[in-house]
């Protein structure tokens, strides 16, 4: 498997997508745990499945959508992660900000990932300590450009969720000095932190490991990295673990400079020691 056969397949996923998105008449259903799911996203899926089956036969894939209807293989040391349509709620409401997502994890950590947004024209990948965006028209994707994260600034730029910025986000966040808040959709926000546009992504509450792994991938090798609370790296491929779902991610912090790692932890951590500014 290399970066461009995962870009190939992505790009066809979103191709899938942009069919439905085009027609403009699709409805939506509600599953278990509440979020929406649309015919975009099984057709994706279905494009995405056949895929790495046909380019890595033997390799468990964790799809969103086969995981919500019970159907999770057994993962070994190395299996795919899959969300077929991260921001479903951004493409029911039409907004560009959904992407398509894949990620190989090998040993707990991603090692390669893609992210698509096919409405923006748009396509990252990384493998290994090399991260890349291109442009996408008319369903092919132009050059691979290297991206890096960027040395943070005294005043932070920080990205978060446009439907989950929780209160206890916008409380953490005073401790920090924080030149702008901007508000995107899907694995979008560890795009930008991956490529210096914004410096912090946190996220406290109930993600998905197929939500994050893709952008964790791309974060990883641009120079960055996604911590648990205590400064952890994530990892990928949690299950059977007492009271938690499969798959749970805990609260995490996506950051674009090392740097920031000790702070973010110890700011999370032991609050009191901080002024708010």
């Amino acid at each position: 498997m290399t970066p461009k056969t995962l870009i190939d397949i992505g790009l066809a996923a979103g191709r899938e997508i942009m069919a439905v998105y085009a027609d403009g008449a699709f409805g939506h259903r509600r599953k278990t745990d509440g979020s929406p799911v649309t015919e975009a996203d099984h057709r994706a899926e279905a494009v995405i499945l056949r895929g790495l089956a046909a380019e890595c036969a033997g390799i468990p894939v964790v799809a969103e959508e086969e995981a919500a209807a019970g159907r999770v293989p057994r993962t070994a040391e190395r299996f795919f992660l899959v969300d077929p349509l991260d921001g479903t709620r951004e493409f029911i409401q039409r907004n560009g900000e959904f992407t398509v997502n894949i990620a190989l994890i090998e040993g707990g950590r991603p090692v390669m990932g893609m992210i698509h947004a096919p409405a923006l024209g748009l396509v990252f990948a990384a493998a290994g300590n090399e991260a890349w965006r291109a442009d996408v028209e008319h369903g092919l994707a132009g050059p691979l450009r290297r991206i890096v994260t960027r040395p943070a600034p005294t005043r932070l730029a920080v990205v978060g969720s446009r439907v989950n910025c929780a209160e206890d986000t916008i409380e953490w966040l005073k401790r920090f000095d924080v030149e702008a808040l901007v508000s995107r959709g899907s694995s979008l926000k560890f795009c930008l932190v991956a490529c210096g546009e914004a410096d912090l992504y946190p996220r406290f509450g109930r993600t998905m490991e197929w939500d994050t792994a893709a952008g964790d991938a791309i974060l990883r090798a641009a120079g960055g990295m996604t911590m648990t609370v205590d400064g952890i790296p994530l990892t990928y491929g949690n299950r059977n673990r007492p009271g938690q779902a499969d798959f749970a991610n805990p609260s995490f912090v996506a950051l674009g400079d090392l740097m920031l790692r000790d702070a973010a932890g110890r700011r999370l951590l032991e609050p009191d020691r901080h002024v708010v500014r």
